[in-house]
């Protein structure tokens, strides 16, 4: 079954719905790095990290190619910081709008 391109967005979104993940692709900002340079950037375990960096590559938001015995990321398309940007927009903007609400209680 050929998928539609709403199938293809919650896709994208479904694999950016981890702290994690997101930390990641922050990570991935500044360029290339080897998952050997993101474990203890991240404090994430090798294998914690290998599985949310399959979850990437999966949906597109990453490419990986070896290098000898390094493994490279790469964010695929640079658009998803603009998803990332925009996202934290609305949670800092949420985060006031409740700090307001709650200082009116």
């Amino acid at each position: 079954m050929q998928k539609t391109p709403f199938d293809k967005q919650a896709i994208i979104l479904a694999a950016l719905a981890h702290s994690n993940r997101i930390r990641i692709v922050e990570e991935l900002r500044n360029g290339v790095k080897c998952n050997c340079e993101l474990a203890p950037i991240l404090k994430l375990e090798q294998s914690n990290l290998s599985r949310h960096l399959k979850i990437l590559v999966q949906a597109g938001i990453l490419i990986s190619w070896k290098d000898g015995l390094r493994v490279n990321f790469k964010v695929a398309n640079k658009e998803i910081f603009s998803i990332l940007d925009l996202a934290i927009s609305i949670a800092r903007e949420n985060i006031s709008e409740h700090l307001v609400v709650q200082e009116e209680v």
